[in-house]
């Protein structure tokens, strides 16, 4: 399964951004994500999981090395070469879109010929 076409949920996008700097277990990226919208997403365990597994069968990350915290298993996740790529695709994608409501604003205020 690619994901070359198709755009990223925002959990997914905030999943693969959490892991661009290293692998991360799944606490890390909730807060790595939480972080980086100042709060505003909050990913369920529940959703973080799924979306994970959905991100590994897409080939985007990797389960990567476990190790035991307080007696439970903590697995470590990794961002692909082709997570990465889907990562860039999707930031660039969203920026073209900022760019014609941001453009479009700017022009708002114009008054017409």
């Amino acid at each position: 399964m690619t994901r070359r076409n198709s755009s990223l949920t925002e959990p997914q996008y905030f999943i693969l951004a959490a892991l661009m700097d290293g692998p991360l277990h799944g606490y890390g990226i909730i807060k790595a994500a939480e972080q980086a919208t100042d709060g505003r997403l909050r990913i369920a365990v529940g959703t973080l999981y799924g979306a994970l597994e959905r991100l590994e069968r897409a080939g985007l990350t990797e389960a990567g090395h476990e190790e035991i915290v307080d007696g439970r298993a903590r697995r470590y996740y990794r961002l692909t070469e082709d997570g990465a790529a889907a990562l860039s695709r999707e930031a660039l994608r969203m920026q073209q879109a900022a760019a014609v409501v941001t453009a479009h604003s700017r022009n708002a205020g114009a008054a017409p010929a």
